[in-house]
């Protein structure tokens, strides 16, 4: 089985995966330069950088690039630490790369008003594979918007019960109405998606959340919910508010572990803040 076509079908099934390329060798090793090992996510690998303790220790570090989607450079000094010698070994030095395999950056959005318009189109450029969702179809066209993936022009409810977002997934509420936000976000903080965001003001935010809770929904799953959506950058257009969100979906995507200006009050405040004093804030504002 060649690794590239398995790199291919991996990502294809949205699943991850790690490479192991023998990148840089001095003096003799049990294996040669550009060898590679695909570690896949469930543990399972392809190919060979020569076995043994080194392929181990490849193996548990694949694991954890992973995790972190960061790649890893590692070195074996095989002629320095006896734990190498296999009986295999010839006492050299090798580098070794590790890169992740991530299933592609799906983006869904809810909503193919104005701002969805120019989102799909930002989003596109920077990498994410946007699908379109809303439930009118003279809005949900592939003519309206070509650089979707896909657009689904279906009842949202009916909608939703195709969709699986993964831990590669976002998802962004930007509906006509309330009452269609409110549904599709108790779907979504209830699936695996990595970036849930809702567009609004934070009186509309307030509402929702409480009215979900209401209604059974763990508070605590809303800790994660970007609303109002996108980094706080003064947009006050579509094409500004998009570019907002967008910002935040690459921050999100790239673990960015700098303070960013968020337009999320409820990512600002401490776990458990008493909504009821946030409210009162906002009716003085």
């Amino acid at each position: 089985m060649d690794i590239y076509e398995e790199i291919v079908k991996l990502r294809k099934l949205g699943r991850r995966g790690a490479v192991a390329t023998i990148v840089n060798v001095r003096g003799s090793i049990p294996s040669f330069e550009t060898a590679k090992m695909l570690v896949r996510d469930d543990g399972s690998i392809l190919g060979t950088i020569g076995g043994g303790c080194v392929e181990a220790e490849v193996w548990q570090a694949a694991r954890e690039v992973m995790e972190s989607e960061k790649p890893r450079s590692l070195t074996f000094n095989l002629n320095q630490d006896p734990k190498y010698d296999t009986g295999l070994v010839c006492g050299g030095t090798l580098d070794i790369y590790l890169e992740p395999i991530l299933p592609p950056a799906v983006l869904y959005i809810f909503g193919a008003g104005h701002v969805a318009l120019h989102l799909c189109r930002s989003a596109g450029h920077v990498g994410f594979d946007v699908t379109i969702v809303d439930d009118r179809d003279s809005y949900a066209t592939a003519e309206r918007f070509p650089e979707a993936r896909a657009v689904i022009a279906e009842d949202f409810e009916k909608a939703m019960a195709q969709i699986t977002p993964n831990e590669s997934s976002s998802i962004v509420i930007v509906t006509r109405g309330h009452r269609d936000d409110m549904r599709i976000l108790r779907w979504a903080v209830q699936t695996q998606a990595r970036y849930v965001g809702m567009i609004g003001s934070k009186r509309k935010t307030i509402t929702i959340f409480r009215e979900l809770t209401k209604q059974g929904v763990p508070a605590h799953l809303f800790e994660r919910v970007h609303a109002p959506v996108g980094l706080d950058i003064g947009a006050i257009t579509p094409e500004e508010i998009a570019v907002a969100i967008t910002a935040e979906l690459i921050a999100v995507r790239r673990h960015c572990e700098r303070t960013l200006p968020h337009m999320s009050w409820f990512l600002t405040e401490k776990p458990g803040a008493d909504r009821e004093k946030l409210e009162l804030e906002e009716e003085k504002s």
